[in-house]
C-alpha cells in the first residue's frame, strides 16, 4: 500500500474551528495494491467535514450500517460531522483515494453555493488530472507550512469545490445509458491499463462507434480515452519509481510498454523529468 497524509499542526485528532470561513485540517493519498484491504469504521463520524475523491478502482460504503454501495472512479463521496462512515477499499479492485478533512465558521455555506451537499453521500466529478493535482499540492502544503500555507489551503480546497460543483450543475448532455458506459470504461481502463487496449476493439464492445464513443468521453472527462489511459500508466510509473527499487525497464514492462525507451521519452513528456531524474527527485527515503 502507498500512502502520503498531513496534518495540520501534525496533530491527528479532528476538531471543529469556526475562527476562519474555510480550514484544511489533514489532506492523503491511498493507493492500495498489497494490503489485502483497508477497512474504516467511526460509529459516531468525526466532528469536521470529509470529502473522499475516488481515483481509480472503487470503494465499498455503508452509509446504511448494512448496505453495501459501491462507488467507483471519477465520483467523490462527503460526510458532514457526526455522520457514521464506514467504508472498504480491497487490493483487487486497485483502488487509488485522495481525502481531506476540512472545518471552518462558513463551511455548509460554501458547499450549498456549489451544490455540494448531496443526499446520498455521493457526487459525480469525473475523473480530471486537475484534481489529484490538487490534492498533491495540498499535502504538500501540510508538510511544508510554508508562509501562510494555511490561506493557501483554503484556496486549493476552494478551487475543487468550484471544478466539483460545475459537475453538479452543469446540464447533463448525455443519456443515463451511455453514462453507464462512460463509467464503464473508466473501471475498466483503471482496471487493465498496463494492457494492450485497442479503442476500436472496447468501442465495438460497447456496440459504440469508435468517433461516437471518444466524443463521448471525453465530454465526460475533458480527455480522450487514449490520453487517459496514458495518464493512469504515468501515474502508476511515478509511484512504482518513488517507492520502489524496480529499474526503468522493469517499470515500463510492469505499466505496459515493452520499449524502455518510448516509455521514458513519455514519461519526461508528460512529467518534465525523466524516469531517473524523478526517481533521483521524489523516491522515498532519499532526502
Amino acid at each position: 500500500m502507498y500512502t502520503n497524509t498531513a496534518y495540520l499542526n501534525n496533530s491527528l485528532i479532528d476538531f471543529k474551528d469556526k475562527s476562519r470561513p474555510l480550514i484544511v485540517t489533514s489532506c492523503g493519498k491511498y493507493q492500495i495494491f498489497t494490503k489485502e484491504k483497508l477497512p474504516t469504521y467511526r460509529p459516531r463520524g468525526r466532528i469536521d467535514f470529509q470529502l473522499l475523491y475516488i481515483a481509480s478502482g472503487k470503494g465499498r460504503f455503508y452509509f446504511k450500517e448494512d448496505k453495501e454501495t459501491i462507488v467507483s472512479a471519477g465520483h467523490m463521496v462527503l460526510y458532514c460531522p457526526r455522520e457514521m462512515q464506514k467504508y472498504v477499499y480491497y487490493a483487487e479492485d486497485q483502488t487509488e483515494v485522495y481525502w481531506v478533512h476540512f472545518t471552518g465558521s462558513n463551511v455548509k455555506n460554501i458547499l450549498k453555493k456549489h451544490s455540494l451537499l448531496p443526499d446520498n453521500h455521493i457526487l459525480y466529478s469525473g475523473t480530471f488530472p486537475e484534481y489529484q493535482q490538487i490534492f498533491q499540492q495540498m499535502i504538500q502544503e501540510l508538510q511544508l507550512g510554508k508562509a501562510d500555507f494555511e490561506n493557501y489551503l483554503s484556496l486549493l480546497l476552494y478551487q475543487l469545490f468550484i471544478i466539483t460543483g460545475r459537475h453538479q450543475t452543469e446540464p447533463k448532455t448525455i443519456s443515463n445509458a451511455v453514462q453507464k458506459d462512460i463509467d464503464y470504461a473508466i473501471r475498466y481502463f483503471n482496471e487493465n491499463y498496463y494492457k494492450n487496449i485497442n479503442i476500436d476493439e472496447f468501442a465495438a464492445s460497447l456496440n459504440m462507434s469508435t468517433c461516437w464513443f471518444i466524443r463521448n468521453f471525453k465530454q465526460c472527462n475533458q480527455i480522450t480515452p487514449m490520453a487517459y489511459i496514458l495518464n493512469i500508466r504515468i501515474a502508476n510509473a511515478q509511484n512504482l519509481l518513488e517507492t520502489t527499487s524496480y529499474n526503468v525497464s522493469e517499470i515500463a514492462s510492469i505499466i505496459g510498454y515493452d520499449n524502455a525507451l518510448y516509455f521514458s521519452r513519455l514519461f519526461k513528456k508528460q512529467t518534465g523529468l525523466s524516469p531517473s531524474q524523478y526517481r533521483k527527485k521524489y523516491s522515498i527515503g532519499t532526502h
